[in-house]
C-alpha cells in the first residue's frame, strides 16, 4: 500500500465551475486554446539494457497482445521505442514547424539525455520542456523523502539535459503525495512552479488552495494553478482497450475533430492533444494528425500554445485569490 501523507492532500472538488462554466478569455479573443503535448519517453522506459530484466510491455505497437513475461527481453518492443526517438519525434517536430506552432514536451530525463540533438532542437524552436520523470517508471510506493528526492533529481537532470528548467509537470505515475510535494520541493530548490497538469477533471485551468499555506495570511498564499490534462484524446488509446479500436489514424482524426468542434462552439475552453513519438509518430497516424492540424489552422480564433503560455495567460488574467477557483 502506498503511504498517504494526510497533511498535504489536496481536497477533491465535485462542483468545479458549475452550470455557468468558465471563459478563460484567451488572448486576442480566441475561442479556444489548443495544447499539443509530446510525451517523450523513448530511452527512459523499462528495458533489459538498463537492468530492469524486462522489455517495456506497455504502449507499443502490439498493444494489449504484446506483453512479455517478467524477466523477459523482447527486441520488438525495444525497437518500437527506438522508432520513436529515431524517426517519430522528428516527424512530429517537422509538423509543428510546418504550422509554426509550439508544443509542450512531457520529457523523461533519461530519454532527453539519450537524444541530445532532439532536446536541443526542441528548446531552440521554443517548445516547452515539462517534467515527466527521471525514467518512465512507476514510483507509487516511495516514501515522502524518496518522493522528494525523485522530484528534485528530475528537475536537475532535465535542466542538465536540455538547458531548460521546467516550470510545469505531469508525472502520471507518482504516489498519492507527489502532486502536492512538487511545489514544496521546488520552493526548497529556489524554483517556482508555474502550473501542474496532474489532473484530468476539467476543460479549463483553475486554482487550488494548498493545505500547507492554510495558516498564512491570504496575501502571502500562492496557491497552485492546475492546467488539466486528459486521456480521451491521447494517442496511447491506439494501444489500449477500449481505445480507438483500430490502428488506423482515421478514427483518431475524427475524434480530435469532434472534440475540437464542441469546445470551439462552447468557447473559452482548452483542448489537450497528448502524443507519443512511437505512436502518432508513425507515418499513417502522423498524416491523420496533420489533417487535424490543417482543419484547425483554417478556423478563426484558435490559439495554439504551450502549457507554459496558457498558464502565464491565466495567471495574468485571473491572479490567485485564496478560496477562489478562478482567482
Amino acid at each position: 500500500m502506498p503511504h498517504v501523507e494526510e497533511s498535504i492532500q489536496l481536497p477533491r472538488d465535485f462542483e468545479g465551475f458549475g452550470e455557468a462554466g468558465f471563459d478563460c478569455q484567451w488572448p486576442n479573443g480566441a475561442r479556444i486554446a489548443v495544447s499539443f503535448i509530446l510525451n517523450y519517453e523513448e530511452g527512459g522506459e523499462r528495458s533489459w539494457y538498463d537492468g530492469d530484466n524486462i522489455s517495456e510491455p506497455y504502449l507499443w505497437e502490439k498493444g494489449s497482445t504484446g506483453g512479455v513475461k517478467p524477466g523477459g527481453r523482447l527486441l520488438n518492443s525495444e525497437q518500437d521505442f527506438e522508432y520513436g526517438s529515431r524517426v517519430g519525434c522528428w516527424r512530429i517536430f517537422r509538423l509543428m514547424k510546418e504550422f509554426g506552432w509550439n508544443m509542450t514536451l512531457w520529457a523523461i530525463a533519461k530519454a532527453m539525455e539519450r537524444n541530445p540533438e532532439f532536446a536541443k532542437a526542441c528548446v531552440r524552436e521554443g517548445h516547452e520542456i515539462g517534467a515527466h520523470g527521471l525514467r518512465w517508471l512507476e514510483f507509487w510506493d516511495y516514501t515522502v523523502e524518496e518522493d522528494k528526492k525523485y522530484i528534485k533529481d528530475t528537475w536537475e537532470a532535465l535542466h542538465k539535459a536540455t538547458g531548460e528548467m521546467p516550470v510545469g509537470f505531469y508525472f502520471g505515475r507518482g504516489t498519492p503525495n507527489t502532486h502536492a510535494l512538487v511545489p514544496i520541493v521546488l520552493k526548497e530548490m529556489g524554483q517556482k512552479l508555474l502550473y501542474s497538469s496532474e489532473a484530468y477533471n476539467d476543460d479549463v485551468p483553475y486554482w487550488v488552495d494548498v493545505p500547507w499555506e492554510a495558516n498564512l495570511p491570504s496575501e502571502e498564499r500562492e496557491g497552485m494553478l492546475v492546467v488539466p490534462y486528459n486521456y480521451d484524446c491521447n494517442d496511447g488509446k491506439f494501444h489500449m482497450a477500449p481505445g480507438f479500436m483500430t490502428s488506423a489514424g482515421q478514427t483518431y482524426e475524427s475524434y480530435l475533430k469532434s472534440t475540437f468542434d464542441m469546445l470551439y462552439r462552447e468557447g473559452g475552453k482548452m483542448m489537450n492533444i497528448p502524443m507519443h513519438s512511437r505512436i502518432v509518430g508513425k507515418a499513417g497516424r502522423a498524416e491523420a494528425l496533420r489533417n487535424f492540424m490543417k482543419y484547425i489552422a483554417d478556423k478563426p480564433g484558435v490559439w495554439v500554445a504551450t502549457r507554459r503560455d496558457i498558464a502565464k495567460h491565466y495567471r495574468e488574467r485571473f491572479p490567485y485569490k485564496a478560496g477562489s477557483r478562478s482567482g
